[in-house]
């Protein structure tokens, strides 16, 4: 089937005047405090490019030495997700800058962590625990899956712990020691997964991105659980995240990072953006494309879609507090099958679509009548086939709220006749 040409326009209304209240002195809560921390720190942190060539001399001298004294060791002839240490290919000098940046280029300290690495590894079967059958269904794609990339390549992990609030549901997972064991394989088994997605090469794609979802996360069983995790990734998987980012942060978050700081690292802490409930798409979209966050977090992206290659470009766009925002496809012709997704980040606002006829006389029709969308629900999505040619239109209306959404859509216009392969149209 062929793709439409379709123009499409964008057209706003001016913004609604609502009085201003007068400001209020307000003393700041530790949680925006925090965000503004992290926000200046986080944009202090550079990710490194591995590039042999960028590293200082000093920094060039404990890679060689480092190599050095693994050589001297008994365990030179070891490897690393696949990768043999000492091979001398620029995959090696990856890794083993990723153990060097851990511990400040200081080279013994590096070393010792790369050989309890190493010995953790063998302990543990991590080389082999991508392969294993361990019978946690019900948590993939809901406490911890690697789902999508980031807008600079970097695949994308989720982490949510609210189920968890089931007390039910946490004495079957955490219920004792070997339960708790048996998590924490399957949780590193989720990490190793989004590993095997890395370049290892310099200038390649060398980390990845977490995404912590707060919200209904109960605290105080999670406790020793999260610290397992936290202790286990940060003596073992060192410098592979880019990027933290904590969405749905709560009133209660200062617990929670006092519980942590302890064991994070300064240049750990310049990874983090920290992002209050409300606003998730806002922060997100940051970082990622809508069309890859996913749809309960106000993006376009289903884990269904993974399943069907790369997803379809979206276009961004933002609806102001009192504005109305109306998305106008056009040329569309009679037969044609017009098929839509549109996302509001934290919706709370009226939508409606509806198919505007090109010959005079002839009715609009109202694909969508206006209905109010409440902020929990996720993406629209809805086509439509005229038996006149004409122009959709897709309307969000803010015009109620004083608050800034982010907003995204794509769409898809095929003819009945059309014989080529159908492609999303957008706009910049």
């Amino acid at each position: 089937m062929e793709a439409s040409s379709s123009p499409i326009s964008i057209q706003t209304t001016p913004l609604q005047d609502h009085p201003e209240a007068s400001p209020k002195p307000y003393k700041k809560s530790f949680v925006t405090t925090l965000m503004e921390a992290a926000a200046l720190r986080s944009h202090s942190f550079k990710e490194d490019t591995y590039f042999i060539s960028n590293l200082k001399s000093s920094e060039k001298k404990a890679l060689q030495e480092l190599k050095d004294k693994l050589v001297a060791s008994e365990a030179s002839d070891s490897s690393m997700w696949g990768v043999p240490l000492l091979g001398g290919e620029d995959k090696a000098d990856v890794i083993l800058l990723k153990f060097l940046r851990a511990r400040d280029f200081r080279v013994s300290d590096s070393l010792n962590m790369l050989l309890k690495c190493l010995a953790w590894r063998k302990e543990f079967g991590a080389d082999n625990v991508v392969e294993e059958e361990l019978g946690f269904k019900e948590l993939e794609g809901v406490v911890a899956y690697m789902h999508g990339y980031d807008r600079e390549g970097h695949p994308v992990c989720y982490n949510a712990y609210g189920v968890f609030k089931d007390k039910e549901m946490y004495e079957r997972i955490f219920g004792d020691d070997e339960k708790l064991q048996k998590f924490l394989r399957w949780r590193v088994q989720v990490l190793e997964r989004g590993i095997n997605l890395l370049h290892f090469k310099p200038g390649g794609v060398n980390s990845i991105i977490q995404v912590t979802d707060l919200k209904d996360m109960p605290k105080r069983e999670l406790r020793v659980a999260s610290n397992h995790i936290l202790s286990l990734f940060q003596d073992n998987y060192p410098e592979m995240v880019a990027r933290k980012i904590f969405i749905n942060v709560p009133w209660y978050f200062s617990v929670l990072y006092s519980m942590f700081s302890p064991f994070l690292t300064q240049r750990t802490k310049s990874k983090f953006v920290i992002s209050k409930e409300g606003n998730v798409a806002e922060t997100l979209y940051k970082f990622i494309r809508p069309e890859d966050v996913p749809i309960q977090y106000g993006g376009l992206s289903r884990l269904s879609d993974l399943q069907n290659g790369p997803p379809k470009p979206a276009s961004e766009f933002t609806v102001k507090g009192g504005e109305k925002v109306n998305i106008q496809i056009e040329g569309i012709e009679a037969g044609a099958t017009i098929t839509w997704d549109i996302v509001v980040g934290g919706w709370d606002l009226e939508y409606s679509a509806e198919f505007v006829p090109s010959a005079q006389g002839s009715y609009t029709i109202a694909v969508e009548k206006p209905r109010k969308v409440a902020a929990p629900e996720e993406a629209i999505h809805n086509s439509f086939t005229p038996h006149e040619p004409g122009k959709m239109v897709l309307s969000v209306d803010n015009t109620t709220s004083r608050r800034k959404k982010v907003a995204a859509y794509r769409y898809i216009v095929r003819k009945s006749t059309a014989l080529v392969p159908a492609t999303f149209n957008y706009a910049n």
